[in-house]
């Protein structure tokens, strides 16, 4: 560190991964329900009809790398037959914009057709991931972003341990993790083997869990479930069960999810923001960081309502803080980027930074968090020109 200054060089993490720091994701989630019912938020948030007005909107914001979503059940309606054209309108709109899109493959769903419990299900998803990096190549676009499966430790539990969405199974959580893990892990072999230049986001939730005051008998317990955060990584990079196949080339990017609700007390409630135990972004991004030394993306955060300008700045600030201190952070998802209905189809969840589509097919913008934003945008450029190598400085 002490060369780096005398070199003329700031101590702070310079990102270069992605085309821009802050980024905007589009919720892509295509998961069934409990009623049968399938959800389809690239459609139901308007971002199907106006991918390109919302593209062209973000980048007036200077926000040009997008998390959006390929839907494989719409791509692949029966088995080994694919329709493109749901995904060629988003993937022309997203070039015509200039945009860079981290590409999710499957973000909680998959065909009606695919049995995610059998073997089988590896080898179709690997298929499937192969050819949309085959039909992007056949496009002209190599050297793109993928996240094969979203947030897997989260589908583990809500769709292996209690049923809530599909495979809706119960106390089967522990399967489902680890055949998503095969599954990424044949999708990277499939994808390289077409682009070996492509590169890949595994976003995880990340949190924080205490005993409850006064219950040290709890902490074991509380600690234990703390540390399955980092199971589906650890089994990517084969730091856990290499019999599945996982290396350290397959953890790329890490992807950090994390919102206001990602701290609590063991089989307790949330804890409070001013809590003297709620833990600082700063010291979980640490770990993570420590724990795998590969850098990190800030793949989904975000507040409700008037909970979105503070929330944002909070974040930010904190991921300056770990710059400084030599975290690689590489960026800060909006996630979601823009309203929609809750997935019961009732309620508008005022969380983006692009409002609702009104009937004429546009979005509001959220002015405060806009302005906010580009505060951030205008410091974190000061911040990595004082970075930049002093060309009158000499080696030592």
């Amino acid at each position: 560190m002490q060369d780096q200054i005398n070199h003329g060089i700031s101590p702070i993490y310079q990102p270069s991964i992605f085309q821009s720091f802050f980024q905007g994701g589009f919720d892509c989630s295509t998961e069934t329900r409990g009623d049968g019912r399938r959800i389809d938020i690239i459609n139901a948030s308007g971002h199907e009809m106006l991918a390109s007005k919302d593209y062209a909107q973000l980048a007036e914001q200077n926000i040009t790398t997008v998390r959006d979503g390929v839907r494989w059940h719409l791509i692949e309606p029966s088995p080994g037959h694919y329709d493109w054209s749901s995904f060629l309108s988003m993937f022309h709109a997203a070039q015509a914009n200039h945009l860079q899109i981290i590409w999710d493959l499957c973000h909680f769903g998959w065909p009606d057709h695919v049995d995610v419990w059998k073997p089988e299900f590896v080898a179709q998803f690997a298929h499937f991931a192969g050819a949309v990096a085959a039909k992007m190549r056949d496009e002209g676009v190599t050297g793109q972003y993928f996240t094969p499966i979203n947030a897997i430790s989260f589908l583990a539990w809500a769709g292996g341990d209690i049923a809530h969405i599909q495979p809706m199974a119960s106390k089967q959580g522990r399967a489902l993790k680890l055949q998503m893990v095969r599954a990424t892990l044949a999708a990277i072999d499939a994808i390289r083997a077409v682009d070996n230049t492509a590169r890949f986001l595994q976003p995880e939730p990340v949190v924080h869990i205490n005993a409850p005051e006064g219950q040290p008998e709890m902490e074991v317990a509380a600690e234990a479930l703390r540390m399955a955060q980092f199971e589906v990584w650890d089994m990517i990079c084969g730091k856990s069960l290499p019999e599945l196949g996982g290396r350290y080339d397959y953890l790329d990017i890490i992807g950090i999810s994390y919102h206001p609700d990602n701290q609590w007390f063991y089989e307790g409630g949330l804890i409070p923001f001013d809590d003297t135990h709620y833990r600082p972004f700063t010291a979980i991004l640490k770990e993570v960081y420590q724990r795998y030394h590969r850098p990190l993306l800030i793949a989904e955060t975000g507040a409700n309502s008037d909970l979105r300008v503070p929330w944002m700045r909070y974040i930010f600030e904190q991921c300056v803080q770990s710059m400084k201190n030599g975290v690689a952070i590489e960026g800060i998802c909006i996630y979601p980027v823009a309203d929609y209905r809750s997935w019961s189809g009732e309620k508008h969840l005022p969380f983006g930074l692009l409002g609702m589509q009104d009937v004429n097919g546009n979005r509001s913008l959220f002015e405060p968090l806009a302005l906010e934003i580009h505060s951030q945008q205008i410091r974190l450029k000061s911040l990595r020109e004082d970075g930049r190598p002093d060309p009158k400085a000499q080696p030592a």
